[in-house]
């Protein structure tokens, strides 16, 4: 094998985490030689641009985590990017709707963390106050957050992949990594057949992250659980019951929204998506299953213990996904105009879901640092929404082997 092209930065994923620490590095240190590495023939090609397009506003998060702190930074930052490029985008706001007593305290709570987290323009709302931004929702009451809205991330993605190109940065589809090496003068890595060499490495592989890890040789308790997202569209004329976004009090126990209603930037209303065990980690509906994969996750300590606390949960979505007339009983929660044939079949998505071997679903972003080597290793939902932010934040772990003022 020849000798190995040499760079300062080698990023391992072109979703739009990887590329907004490429922009985030450029932008800091000009001039610096970037590598973006991505197994896939585009970009942007799995939780990039399988979601509803949501920038969420950081109403859900603890105050004080990093998740909090980044997509608030982010929201904003997505909205200029866009704004900036011409790339579709709606500050639509959204719903938070209570259709029950027991969800009320947990209303007061994100009420509570959305002020704590510097949201501006919240509202809280009764139930005959819904109607005026929602007219087909219901609810025993509801909040309403303005900074919430729509954008188009797979053009967003395409955009920060040409203007790093442009930049003088190389983005590299159909490069696969197959090893990692540790040298002095940085890590060696193998993709596609081509050998690179690289100062830093910082690894954006989302579903694989933790796969990436461990070619890295970092021995981290952290596994990737893939969990699938179903979505179901809205038909004509029942589109029209939903003006924006529309969604559930969550459940405090899941990282997950529940099914709700978004309008998106194209104008279709999505509905969904639940959450199943995916059987792989790029199984989409019409994908073929993964079976080797699907026994690496169970087998693993914590997706057991994990599937022991929660199995009732986990076979009720098992058994909403197998029934568009039980989807649509959730549906009608929030908005019961919707029927069962109003619902045509939408999109899929794989969300990687980090857990610890004591099976909790871990809730925050989880960034490590080892050796010339850095690991986003959970960054779910809303990291499309924090990516600037958590491009910016990466960024300032590499630049100890950069320099302050660049090379």
């Amino acid at each position: 094998m020849s000798e190995p092209q040499r760079y300062d930065v080698c990023i391992v994923g072109a979703g739009l985490v990887g590329l907004a620490v490429g922009t985030a590095l450029v932008e800091s240190h000009p001039g610096i030689s970037l590598l973006v590495l991505e197994k896939e023939a585009r970009v942007a090609a799995h939780q990039s641009s399988h979601n509803s397009g949501v920038v969420h506003s950081g109403l859900y998060y603890r105050p004080g985590s990093l998740k909090a702190r980044l997509c608030a930074e982010g929201r904003d930052a997505v909205y200029q990017w866009c704004a900036d490029a011409g790339i579709g985008f709606r500050r639509s706001g959204k719903l938070v709707v209570a259709t029950r007593r027991s969800e009320l305290p947990a209303l007061d709570e994100l009420e509570r963390r959305g002020r704590a987290n510097g949201l501006t323009g919240l509202i809280r709302l009764d139930g005959a106050g819904i109607a005026d931004f929602e007219p087909a929702a219901t609810g025993l009451a509801a909040l309403h957050v303005p900074e919430a809205g729509v954008a188009d991330y797979p053009a967003l993605a395409a955009h920060l992949a040409a203007r790093l190109e442009s930049t003088g940065a190389r983005v590299a589809t159909s490069r696969a990594v197959t090893v990692i090496t540790h040298e002095v003068a940085g890590v060696a890595v193998v993709a596609g057949g081509e050998r690179f060499g690289a100062r830093v490495l910082v690894n954006c592989a989302g579903l694989h992250s933790d796969r990436v890890a461990a070619m890295a040789g970092i021995d981290t308790p952290i596994r990737i659980v893939p969990f699938r997202g179903e979505y179901y569209r809205l038909a004509e004329p029942a589109a029209g019951l939903v003006r924006a976004l529309v969604y559930p009090v969550p459940d405090p126990r899941f990282p997950f929204l529940g099914v709700h209603f978004t309008r998106r930037i194209d104008g279709t209303v999505e509905v969904g998506p639940n959450a199943v065990l995916a059987l792989g980690r790029e199984h989409y509906r019409g994908t073929p299953r993964v079976w080797s994969e699907v026994r690496a996750v169970v087998t693993g300590r914590g997706f057991r213990r994990l599937a022991l606390r929660h199995w009732r949960s986990g076979l009720q979505e098992l058994i909403t996904s197998r029934s568009p007339r039980r989807y649509a009983r959730l549906a009608q929660r929030l908005v019961p105009a919707i029927t069962a044939a109003d619902l045509l079949p939408g999109g899929s998505g794989v969300r990687a879901q980090a857990v610890g071997p004591d099976g909790a679903l871990i809730d925050d972003f989880v960034i490590e640092a080892a050796g010339s080597t850095i690991h986003v290793l959970n960054a779910p939902s809303p990291g499309a929404t924090a990516s600037p932010a958590i491009g910016r934040h990466v960024a300032a772990l590499v630049s100890p082997w950069l320099g302050r003022q660049g090379r």
